[in-house]
């Protein structure tokens, strides 16, 4: 009697062992653990948002989000708190000290972010502004060459400018011949007034001021260096923990971005307005109307990052000599949410060209 009962032990152990087995099994066999480990990640609607930003003509869709109160509307209950810098490798930092949660910013920065985290710590999630960059000189300047021996100012050592300049000294085989220089923008006016500074590479309205205040000529338009005259001067970065924990407050950024750029598009005066009036804010000085005017007139305000230029824009950080080698950008552009925004409001889906894959 005691072997029986002891047998009948054994085998109920051995069918347990077995059934815990086929389950591990089964597990381990399980192509979908992604979802379950995202859902859980997913923490809804942020508390607050802190969105970054430069007073520059070149981020107008967040200028206008702002003043017109697109992106609040559009958070609802999540405090939005607005966040100034002056050059990109500031607000960088910013990202990577876990600062800042989205923010506009140049490509070239926002490379730099995804590299200094090793691929971790942000993710571009939208374009912003395409063009608005001019390489502008003293009068005299008429060709390349005659930049040598001059000094040449850019908002930011690595800035999107910065390596613009760069490249383009590069392939003119000018690299070491002229003095550059890295300023905040309104010290590069005021230098360029007095002589000593001859040129400049830089965003708008900085290039028109430059041109209206400072009898300063276009030397290069950064647009004709770009096929189509397309390149991404601003686009929107996330960090990376932020849209996987919040994606419904990153949807909504969005979405104040894409109300933002229809609002510039049907009411150009009233967006013109809506900058300068941040601006002045900002600043403690708005533009003069013509120099707002001339500024719109070489951007185009759009939600595509054109992640096809971005491959090209790292190797230009090299040949720049910003960066040692070129980032490695599998994984750097996440559309899902620009995409969900853009199908929502039935407008065509943005190309993430590959980048969103690791």
């Amino acid at each position: 009697m005691k072997r029986t009962v002891r047998s009948s032990r054994v085998l109920a152990a051995g069918v347990i062992a077995l059934s815990l087995l086929a389950a591990a099994c089964s597990r381990a066999e399980s192509k979908d653990p992604a979802p379950a480990a995202d859902a859980a990640a997913d923490k809804g609607p942020a508390a607050e948002l802190r969105l970054g930003y430069f007073p520059n003509v070149t981020h107008a869709s967040a200028l206008i989000g702002l003043e017109k109160g697109l992106f609040a509307k559009e958070l609802g209950n999540t405090k939005l708190v607005p966040t100034k810098f002056n050059d990109g490798p500031t607000e960088v930092a910013s990202f990577l000290g876990g600062s800042l949660d989205v923010g506009f910013i140049g490509s070239g920065p926002a490379i730099n972010a995804f590299a200094k985290s090793n691929g971790e710590a942000v993710r571009l999630i939208a374009g912003a502004t395409s063009g608005g960059a001019q390489l502008v000189t003293t009068a005299d300047i008429a060709k390349p060459e005659d930049l040598a021996g001059k000094s040449i100012a850019t908002p930011a050592l690595g800035n999107t400018q910065d390596v613009a300049l760069k490249k383009w000294l590069a392939e003119k085989n000018l690299t070491g011949q002229v003095k550059i220089t890295n300023q905040e923008n309104a010290q590069t006016l005021d230098l360029f007034k007095k002589g000593t500074v001859q040129a400049a590479w830089l965003p708008e309205p900085w290039s028109s001021r430059l041109v209206l205040e400072g009898g300063a000529k276009v030397l290069v338009d950064e647009k004709e260096l770009w096929p189509s005259g397309k390149f991404p001067t601003t686009v929107v970065l996330v960090r990376t923990q932020f849209l996987k924990e919040h994606p419904q407050s990153v949807q909504a950024v969005l979405r104040g971005l894409l109300a933002a750029n229809d609002y510039a598009q049907n009411n150009s005066a009233d967006a013109k307005a809506a900058v300068n009036k941040q601006l002045e804010a900002l600043t403690g000085k708005g533009l003069a109307a013509a120099t707002i005017d001339r500024a719109f007139t070489s951007i185009s305000l759009d939600t595509d990052p054109l992640a096809a230029t971005f491959p090209q824009l790292a190797k230009d950080a090299v040949t720049a000599k910003v960066a040692e080698k070129e980032t490695p950008l599998a994984g750097f552009v996440d559309l899902t949410a620009l995409n969900a925004v853009l199908k929502a409001a039935g407008k065509p889906e943005a190309d993430a060209a590959g980048l969103d894959k690791k």
